[in-house]
């Protein structure tokens, strides 16, 4: 156990989240993403909804401050514009715990699945909500007051 580590993050996931630089993505997708298929990295968390995993990585991972969109999640199929409950739990989190909150993009599916694939790791998670999935980019890890 650690102090001021939220329990979600298990070893292997800090490890991770500690190689990650400026610019890499970590994707946090649901139960049934093909996370094995499209991750370089796999680290599975099948007891967690992905937007816990989401405030737990957020906790303790900058958000980047330096493009415009630094988090995607994955358009439902045939209404781009529909908003699911696990998509909009993912912006309530990232508005609250993010250093630096910015709405969320999104990917189309197969778009979602090809940057998915680029991603430094996947983050699969026991979330059964449809179109659970979220991409982020770490951003910078700043000396207090640099701006």
């Amino acid at each position: 156990m650690l102090i001021g580590i939220n329990p979600n993050l298990s070893p292997d996931l800090l490890f991770i989240l500690a190689s990650m630089g400026h610019g890499d993505e970590i994707a946090i997708v649901d139960a049934n993403f093909p996370g094995a298929s499209c991750g370089q990295r796999v680290v599975r968390l099948d007891g967690l909804t992905a937007p816990d995993v989401a405030e737990a990585i957020l906790s303790i991972m900058p958000l980047d401050d330096f493009v415009k969109e630094p988090a995607h999640v994955m358009q439902v199929v045939g209404d781009s514009t529909a908003v699911p409950e696990a998509v909009a739990e993912f912006q309530r989190v990232i508005d609250t715990t993010a250093d630096t909150p910015a709405p969320l993009a999104s990917l189309e599916r197969f778009d979602f699945y090809e940057r998915s694939k680029s991603a430094f790791a996947v983050v699969q998670t026991g979330e059964r909500r449809l179109y659970g999935n979220l991409i982020l980019m770490k951003g910078v890890v700043r000396l207090d007051g640099d701006g």
